[in-house]
């Protein structure tokens, strides 16, 4: 008896919250028509993601094959999120150049950009200096100011 091929019939990319996956929309009409088994893939997501913040935006691949078995793989939040956060803020400054948002320092920069980093098959190759550039403008465009706490700090002792 020959076993049937197991083929790849769709793929997809969805960014669900850490530790809520739930068959209730949106996630399970976009999961269910694609034929994936709801509670086993909301079971699983949500043990790999607990050790997130719950409800933090997680980026998801998912790969579903022609005999409704899953495979998918989580990704870090994005740098906004994880800019949002370090800020205290819920969203970025509608014109970045004109209002300021929120702040964050140097050192916050510095532990997103080595998230990314370790976490991003496409930034593994990227130095850490560049990469704090990459998310320093990306503050910048969200109207996220960054602050030298160890300048202000020089500035108040004289």
């Amino acid at each position: 008896m020959s076993k049937k091929a197991v083929k790849l019939i769709n793929s997809f990319r969805i960014t669900i919250p850490a530790g809520l996956a739930a068959p209730a929309p949106p996630l399970g009409p976009q999961l269910g028509q694609k034929g994936v088994n709801l509670g086993k893939f909301c079971k699983d997501f949500n043990e790999k993601t607990k050790h997130f913040v719950e409800g933090a935006p997680i980026p998801t691949d998912v790969d579903v094959y022609s005999d409704r078995s899953y495979k998918y793989v989580t990704r870090m939040p994005t740098s906004m999120w994880l800019l949002m956060r370090a800020a205290g803020i819920e969203k970025g400054s509608a014109v970045c150049t004109q209002i300021i948002a929120g702040r964050v320092n140097i050192k916050q920069i510095y532990e997103i950009a080595k998230i990314k980093q370790q976490h991003n098959i496409q930034c593994e190759m990227t130095s850490l200096p560049e990469m704090c550039d990459l998310v320093i403008r990306t503050a910048w465009r969200m109207g996220i100011e960054v602050v030298d706490e160890t300048k202000e700090m020089e500035g108040a002792s004289h």
